[in-house]
């Protein structure tokens, strides 16, 4: 699958970050259980990778990406862990080339104009906007619409159930990434079931 394959999957992306790897299996059954396939694992912890590879390998459904890759090392990393798809903040020249070299689908992050007309002449034409809340949010994606009409964004980074409808009902808007659906007391406490309704919300939530 493509990225926009991938992003078409459900309307939110959850960003997961791993603490404790006997987390990662109950917590991704229970997000795929609610209609969450598509799920990003952050490389911000040390049992990330392990817990990427545990959740490609042990729950069936599960689109399983890494978040936060920032390098070419990171790119062989995540999909020797079985990724498939990466997620950064933003992109470098030497990243881009990586991501395209390795032929893994990716989802680059933009802050402004000019690194969307970047990365778009690079071929990436589905972006994430981070941090949206304070990037610009909703409004700059609307006042982005007309002059980048043919790119789509996921926004992330701020986003909760709140804002996500209007994120959501955006042309421009292909997906939202967010972590309100995995809070960080109800894996603690091993609650699936509270995150299992939390994905069921999100994964009804509508799309143009």
């Amino acid at each position: 699958m493509d990225i926009a394959t991938i992003a078409a999957r459900a309307p939110v992306i959850p960003v997961l970050t791993i603490d404790r790897l006997e987390t990662a299996v109950p917590l991704a059954r229970a997000l795929v259980k609610g209609g969450l396939p598509v799920l990003e694992i952050t490389l911000r912890t040390e049992a990330a990778l392990q817990a990427l590879e545990l959740i490609a390998r042990e729950v069936p459904g599960a689109v399983v990406g890494a978040g936060t890759v920032l390098d070419e090392k990171q790119v062989e990393q995540v999909q020797k862990a079985g990724a498939r798809f990466g997620v950064s903040p933003g992109c470098t020249a030497e990243l881009a080339m990586a991501v395209s070299a390795a032929g893994l689908p990716f989802l680059p992050g933009v802050q402004t104009i000019s690194e969307a007309m970047t990365l778009a002449d690079k071929g990436f034409n589905l972006l994430k906007f981070f941090p949206a809340d304070t990037a610009g949010g909703i409004g700059w994606l609307k006042a982005a619409s007309a002059p980048l009409a043919g790119l789509r964004f996921c926004p992330t980074g701020g986003i909760g159930p709140e804002t996500a409808p209007a994120y959501l009902a955006l042309a421009n808007v292909a997906c939202v990434g967010g972590s309100w659906v995995a809070p960080k007391d109800a894996v603690a406490d091993g609650d699936w079931g509270r995150i299992e309704r939390l994905a069921v919300a999100a994964s009804t939530l509508k799309r143009p």
